[in-house]
């Protein structure tokens, strides 16, 4: 809420900056500098490792005849640098130099570094949230559907009336 927030200030700001004739300093895009910087911030290396030991898990049980220390080194540091470089220009597309410098400043300080060491656990929180009420919601949905008719007792479509009366089943 506080990011769509933060957001949508800098959408005002950008609106009345070309209002302004101000908007050239706001277009201009972030360098790859930048942008490595960013992904530094964020720590992008230890979550691509820890990206790796899971998938070295997973890869692990589909294909056992493989050692498992290959899949240990599958993304090492070469292999972040490369999925950081391919990475940069998605930055570079979605924000200004500016905003990327709003968002160094942000992450650097404490309250940025918290958010950084929170975000994993408040997706998940999130993620897990938002599963049950997707699931309730569409318990409630089916059964509404079933009520006026249009689902049967087991959640399927009825058979249509075109379907019991078959032109073949006379021939």
């Amino acid at each position: 809420m506080a990011m769509r927030k933060w957001a949508m200030g800098i959408g005002a700001g950008l609106l009345l900056a070309v209002g302004t004739g101000q908007a050239v300093a706001a277009t201009t895009k972030p360098s790859a500098e930048q942008v490595r910087q960013l992904m530094q911030v964020f720590s992008v290396g230890k979550m691509f490792s820890q990206m790796n030991t899971q998938m070295a898990g997973v890869m692990g049980q589909q294909l056992p005849c493989v050692p498992a220390g290959y899949w240990q080194n599958f993304v090492d540091a070469n292999g972040v640098k490369q999925l950081t470089e391919r990475m940069v220009p998605i930055y570079q597309k979605h924000f200004t130099a500016e905003e990327v410098a709003g968002l160094l400043k942000f992450y650097r300080s404490p309250l940025g570094q918290k958010v950084i060491a929170e975000m994993p656990a408040t997706m998940a929180e999130g993620m897990q949230i938002g599963r049950q009420w997707g699931q309730q919601r569409a318990q409630a949905m089916l059964g509404e559907l079933q009520k006026e008719g249009k689902l049967d007792a087991q959640g399927r479509c009825p058979a249509s009336p075109s379907a019991k009366a078959s032109p073949l089943k006379g021939k």
